[in-house]
């Protein structure tokens, strides 16, 4: 069983701690070679370039008419 709390936490202190808890933006880049946009640090889902490297093929994209 989990122990209980001596004290009781006060608005004050409950909500600094929460403040610190927050969410950061995600760095968008684009690619060197299609320029669409991609997550830093992962390959780029249109073209499979990681950098000046070619890393992962990617499917065909399938086209409806």
């Amino acid at each position: 069983m989990a122990s209980e709390p001596k004290k009781k936490h006060s608005k004050s202190v409950k909500r600094t701690r929460r403040a610190a808890i927050h969410l950061t933006a995600v760095p968008i880049q684009t690619c060197k070679n299609c320029n669409a946009k991609t997550l830093s640090h992962i390959a780029c889902v249109e073209c499979g370039f990681y950098g000046d490297k070619h890393a992962v093929t990617t499917k065909a994209k399938v086209t409806r008419a």
